[in-house]
């Protein structure tokens, strides 16, 4: 939430930045804790895109939290929708362009999805699950076609070795987020939509408990109050992406736990 309100001056389209409380204080949780057969008749009008690892395994595999960490807090049963019961679903996994210099999804890839889900689809309503500002903190690397630096890549360790202050991995972290703003921004001037909401599914610890990052099952205000901001959009058609459909072919299991693997969830 302080990141969004820091860095909304600069966007045109946040007049406002107001909160909410997240199901979860990690990605896995919150997937388990939001789409439940408890809203099945809504999420069977939704279109969700999304860039996190996350999604396949909590979708068609089935897993539930907790992944890795030791959790303070345990939940009741799980009651999680299948990937069958969205009006379309999809992990985006591919980036051609910059996969040799980070294997994290860049945000224009989403907005080019969104696009022509939105142009070409009929549905209620439509979720884009951005992966920045998330680490790794690729900004700087997506602007500049470079590779990632090891603290862009893994900010809390350099962090506990000193090679970069708290400082210098929430500027960073900033940018990251004005990068996903900038395609954003692109979004709503080529779709249409009454009401959009800018959100999280998670907030971010910078040494708050002695904790970096984003632990499950973790009742921290920096990490389950998420900002709130709502716009509109209206498709002015400013942009035409070119999607191919090859490129975003649903991942192996094996490529999914590869990268959870390197963000540290198994």
């Amino acid at each position: 939430m302080d990141a969004l309100r820091e860095v909304a001056p600069e966007f045109e389209f946040i007049d406002r930045v107001d909160s909410v409380w997240s199901t979860g204080s990690s990605s896995h949780e919150w997937l388990c804790k939001t789409f439940t057969q408890e809203h099945a008749d809504e999420i069977s009008d939704t279109v969700y895109l999304s860039t996190n690892p996350h999604t396949q395994p909590t979708f068609k595999d089935g897993k539930r939290p907790p992944r890795k960490y030791v959790v303070p807090v345990t939940w009741a049963d799980w009651n999680v929708v299948d990937e069958s019961q969205f009006k379309l679903l999809k992990q985006l996994s591919r980036h051609h362009r910059y996969e040799d210099y980070f294997d994290t999804i860049p945000p224009n890839i989403v907005t080019d999805q969104a696009i022509l889900a939105g142009r070409k689809l009929d549905f209620e309503r439509m979720i884009l699950h951005y992966y920045q500002p998330h680490r790794p903190h690729v900004a700087s690397a997506y602007r500049e076609q470079r590779d990632i630096t090891d603290a862009e890549d893994h900010p809390w360790e350099a962090i506990e070795r000193g090679e970069i202050s708290k400082q210098e991995a929430w500027e960073n972290y900033l940018d990251n987020l004005r990068l996903v703003l900038g395609s954003i921004r692109r979004l709503l001037s080529n779709i249409d939509a009454e009401r959009v909401a800018i959100t999280a599914d998670h907030g971010e610890l910078f040494g708050e408990m002695k904790q970096y990052g984003h632990p499950e099952g973790i009742p921290h205000p920096h990490l389950k109050k998420v900002p709130w901001a709502v716009t509109s959009a209206t498709d002015q058609k400013t942009s035409n992406p070119c999607v191919s459909v090859a490129e975003q072919e649903e991942p192996s299991k094996s490529d999914v736990e590869d990268r959870l693997k390197h963000l540290g969830y198994i």
